[in-house]
């Protein structure tokens, strides 16, 4: 089952989830829900106490390995909390944390992942609500009125291109400027990203969006490639020489070390929040509330900050603070996906999956 397709399934049963003799509504109440929700000035105290007690987290990501391994070591070495990581593409984290709670498995803690899966989960009522007072610290695009996950960092699309094969000058300043004959045969583009179109078209309008990138499609050509990381490789190889959707911590990366490589933004850059969520029941309910905090603190925001993501929290300095922004939203992204991938395939010649 593909992600367009779990997606679906789950808006068709958003609310609706039932486990054999009981609801997750009704597990919502009981120990950790009290946890989560206790504000008393002992609360970090009461964490602490009890994840060291506990000795272990599980958490499933879709982040890269060596990005999210300095988070991870940084909190085991500070609470002596051993952590189990399951890595998958975001899709398949939602796939599986889904199936085991319909299973009544849970071994599951903390789920760390994009914004639009988060979302999904939070429907199927496997998150777990959270008051926290480090939530007074992050942008207000990364909190949701539920409570039941929060941005981390932020996943921001900008253009990528290859300093040997694009000049500076020959960058381009608007969208209509990639109609110019000299991109042809030049562009590529991640062919998942309707998120980051549904972005542009807000700011642009829809419908000259959509006629504006059809157009550059028509004269121009794209190269579609499945994978940021992977594309973002190909513009520093050179043989994608400008991309319209990079991730800018991925370029920053790549650039720190050397490599022909840099960014620009046309006009906001489109951001996403990834973010974090903890399971209703979760077997480590310390442990998993912990590393909550932790994430989304100074501490670990800088550790975020340093793998050259854009933090959320406004007390940890970013890069990218000065850089105009348009979120777009993960439940509106979830209600209308099927508009949005059905127009990013029409207009980038994205076989259908």
């Amino acid at each position: 089952m593909n992600k367009r397709e779990f997606h679906r399934l789950l808006l068709a049963s958003a609310g609706a989830l039932t486990l054999p003799g009981r609801s997750f509504s009704q597990q919502a109440k009981g120990p950790m829900a009290d946890l989560a929700q206790y504000t008393g000035a002992d609360r970090m105290q009461k964490l602490i106490d009890g994840a060291k007690k506990e000795g272990a987290l599980s958490i499933y990501t879709s982040a890269q390995s060596d990005d999210m391994g300095p988070l991870l070591a940084a909190f085991e070495k500070k609470y002596s909390v051993k952590t189990e990581v399951w890595r998958a593409g975001s899709e398949k984290v939602l796939q599986r944390a889904v199936t085991e709670a319909r299973a009544n498995r849970f071994t599951l803690d903390v789920v760390e992942t994009n914004g639009p899966e988060l979302e999904s989960l939070h429907r199927e009522k496997i998150f777990q609500a959270i008051k926290s007072p480090s939530h007074a610290n992050l942008m207000p695009e990364a909190l949701h009125p539920h409570g039941e996950w929060v941005g981390t960092r932020l996943n921001v699309f900008v253009q990528g291109y290859n300093t040997k094969a694009v000049k500076k000058e020959e960058l381009p300043k608007t969208w209509q400027d990639l109609l110019d004959p000299r991109w042809k045969g030049r562009l590529g583009i991640e062919q998942e990203d309707q998120d980051w179109l549904a972005g542009v078209a807000q700011i642009l309008g829809e419908p000259q969006a959509v006629k504006l990138f059809k157009d550059v499609v028509a004269r121009n050509g794209m190269s579609v490639r499945k994978g940021h990381t992977l594309l973002t490789q190909l513009v520093q190889s050179g043989e994608v020489p400008f991309a319209l959707t990079v991730y800018n911590y991925k370029v920053e990366q790549l650039r720190q070390k050397g490599a022909p490589i840099d960014w620009l933004s046309i006009g906001p850059a489109i951001a996403r929040p990834n973010g974090v969520g903890v399971a209703r029941q979760a077997p480590h309910p310390h442990a998993a509330l912990l590393f909550y905090e932790f994430e989304i603190g100074e501490e670990g925001q800088k550790i975020l900050a340093s793998r050259d993501f854009v933090p959320t929290n406004t007390k940890v300095p970013s890069t990218m603070a000065k850089q105009p922004m348009k979120f777009v939203d993960a439940a509106m992204m979830l209600d209308a996906g099927d508009k949005w991938t059905n127009l990013y395939q029409e207009i980038f010649a994205v076989k259908a999956r």
